[in-house]
């Protein structure tokens, strides 16, 4: 079981459309099984050694350390000083807490080499985690498990090694996975709609195993919900008011209770608008359009302070409240910024953002002024900073009534921030981030996680992003950083490929792609990264197979089980490295270990072999010879050489 959120007994509920939803879930069923088509998921493994943030050291020749982390096997740390006792480390660039394989490669084939390798968390107090120097075994290298939380560097000090052999290391490897606190969920906020409008039912592969939204997703092994809230909720396209008021204060309520009594996680996102609030437009609600600056900071504050009251009232405490949604342009736009976006009434979006109104530009709001960022002018300037404040005060307004909340009730509710980083632009989310949290502390509030979407479309390849979202958690520490939007398509309806991304629009490609986001989030150093959240699975770049479903009961493809898989109950010890004399069968290990990811414990399991093929010794070079255990597949690196020697370096 990943996470570990309280399964909060059922209170009274303070609305009465909870009741009414409550009543129209199907009941739950037994856990989603066999992925739906030919998707393949096993656990996330990354290897931290090719993170750009990570660096290496050693004892002599150091400039040319980095070379054993290049992934370039055919490249090697040489030691200048040839000789037992030299060493190299490898520098994670913080604390990681699930850090459970290293692998490592020298230079000579033939070679028997002895060494320890130590782990830190502060580079100053080591621990040996691996003791090779009683090993007469040939071969290039091992791959070794452990377990030791809070590990920042790595040393392989190489004791002996065969007369003759090259003391350096080609390849230093320190394989993380997926922490049991890294909460995985979604944003299922049409889940209202779905159950109590659509009637929709949702199963892997078996019709008959059916249930709503929010049950399938607990049955799938989703931790977290996020819900948003709209204040008075429109329709997207007439503008007309909801009725009912799907994802308004009180269906939202209705949707948290079940929520809290599925036992997932709760996450709140408040919009403070009447419909979508997002980097494009953020909107008033049309109730605050006339209100001075004055009051609608109070309104921020009253309005955030009685509905979160109401959740806790009714036994739906959420674990995090977002104060707006994806705020990089800031939000409650007013008179600091010209509206609307559609001003010609023939576009197709004229009156979906409800924007319309010169009421909305009547008096100021939060609206940020990017035009303006870097200028000189000084009236420019003095606008850029007018309108950070005002943005902050609003913001420190709903802070204040969260932390008002929690501290009235004995409860630690944490504060989310979410904006996002687009492509090729980190320096404005750096120049958001470093004015945002400078003027909300000395408005006396701060927040607890910084989040960002993520969709390649937008915000650019997985390797750009992990880069900037990295940038950003080293230019704050101190906050937990969160992925709290992301989708990938399934259903390719059009052959154009997802920009940024190398993945398909397959059921694979989205496993594929929501595991390189999950990745992401885990890998940050110091445990930094706390959840991972795909954006409206359902409605949005669905996971549903419309090619095998029949409505109202959608099939749903095998992707969802990224959310039971992912998780790495054991650790194999996968690759074997040896070498035999050329016309000699390699002498193969019997059984490899396995770690148990609960315990640490350590085991040897059984290895079945493939058969070498005959004559494949007869010269010098390499051969690869495939093995299968209990928990997966083991590959043996065995190098065929002319003649092997012990180690006898003093």
């Amino acid at each position: 079981m990943r996470g570990k959120h309280t399964i909060r007994a059922p209170l009274a509920v303070v609305v009465a459309t909870a009741v009414a939803f409550a009543g129209s879930v199907a009941g739950t069923a037994a856990p989603a099984t066999a992925a739906a088509g030919d998707v393949t998921i096993t656990p996330v493994e990354s290897n931290l050694a090719g993170k750009p943030w990570v660096s290496a050291a050693a004892s002599s020749a150091s400039a040319k350390a980095a070379r054993a982390i290049d992934g370039d096997p055919g490249t090697a740390w040489l030691a200048s000083r040839q000789r037992a006792g030299e060493w190299l480390t490898l520098h994670l660039g913080g604390r990681y807490d699930n850090v459970r394989k290293v692998e490592v490669v020298f230079p000579d084939k033939g070679a028997v080499y002895q060494y320890v390798i130590d782990a830190s968390s502060d580079g100053t107090t080591w621990t040996t985690v691996v003791d090779r120097t009683g090993s007469w075994v040939p071969g290039r290298g091992g791959v070794h498990l452990f377990t030791r939380p809070g590990t920042a560097h790595l040393r392989v000090t190489i004791t002996r090694a065969s007369p003759g052999a090259k003391i350096g290391i080609s390849e230093l490897s320190a394989f993380n996975y997926l922490r049991d606190d890294l909460v995985l969920g979604a944003d299922l906020s049409y889940a209202d709609q779905n159950t109590a409008r659509d009637g929709l039912t949702y199963h892997v592969d078996d019709p008959a195993q059916a249930v709503d939204l929010l049950s399938f997703a607990k049955n799938a092994g989703m931790e977290y919900v996020r819900l948003r809230v709209f204040n008075d909720p429109r329709d997207e396209r007439s503008h007309e008011y909801l009725d009912p008021a799907y994802q308004g204060l009180e269906r939202t309520a209705a949707v948290a209770k079940s929520v809290a009594d599925k036992g997932m996680g709760l996450g709140i996102d408040l919009h403070y608008s009447d419909h979508w609030a997002d980097p494009s437009k953020q909107a008033k609600p049309t109730a605050w359009t006339s209100l001075s600056f004055a009051d609608l900071t109070a309104e921020v504050y009253d309005y955030t302070h009685d509905y979160v009251q109401a959740l806790v009232d009714q036994g739906t405490t959420p674990d995090k409240v977002a104060v707006g949604n994806e705020l990089i342009n800031g939000f409650l736009w007013g008179s600091e910024r010209p509206q609307p976006w559609f001003a010609d009434p023939a576009d197709w979006c004229f009156t979906c953002y409800f924007n319309n109104d010169p009421a909305f530009v009547a008096q100021p709001g939060g609206g940020l002024l990017w035009d303006y960022f870097g200028s000189s002018d000084a009236t420019e300037r003095a606008a850029y900073d007018a309108a950070w404040d005002r943005f902050t005060t609003l913001q420190a307004a709903g802070i204040k009534a969260v932390r008002d909340v929690s501290a009235a009730n004995g409860l630690d509710i944490k504060l989310e921030t979410h904006v996002i980083i687009d492509d090729g632009r980190l320096d404005r989310t750096l120049e958001f981030w470093s004015q945002f949290l400078t003027r909300l502390k000395a408005k006396g509030q701060d927040i607890d996680v910084i989040a960002h979407s993520y969709y390649p479309e937008w915000h650019g390849s997985a390797e750009d992003y992990e880069r900037n979202l990295h940038a950003i958690a080293a230019a704050h520490p101190g906050y937990e950083l969160e992925i709290a939007e992301t989708s990938h398509p399934a259903n390719d309806w059009d052959g154009i490929p997802v920009p940024n991304s190398p993945y398909p629009k397959t059921a694979q490609g989205q496993a594929d792609a929501y595991q390189r986001v999950f990745q992401i989030a885990n890998d940050l150093p110091d445990n930094r990264g706390i959840g991972a959240l795909v954006w409206e699975p359902a409605n949005w770049q669905e996971m549903v197979d419309w090619g095998n479903s029949s409505w109202p009961v959608l099939n749903v493809f095998g992707s969802v089980e990224v959310y039971r898989k992912s998780d790495a109950e054991r650790v194999l010890q996968d690759t074997v490295y040896t070498a035999t004399p050329v016309r000699r069968a390699p002498r193969l290990p019997a059984t490899v270990d396995v770690l148990t990811t609960a315990d640490g414990s350590i085991a040897p399991v059984a290895v079945t072999w493939d058969a070498v093929p005959s004559g494949a010794t007869s010269a010098p070079g390499e051969i690869v010879v495939n093995g299968t255990t209990a928990y997966g597949p083991v590959t043996a690196v065995v190098d065929v050489v002319r003649r092997l020697g012990p180690p006898i370096i003093a």
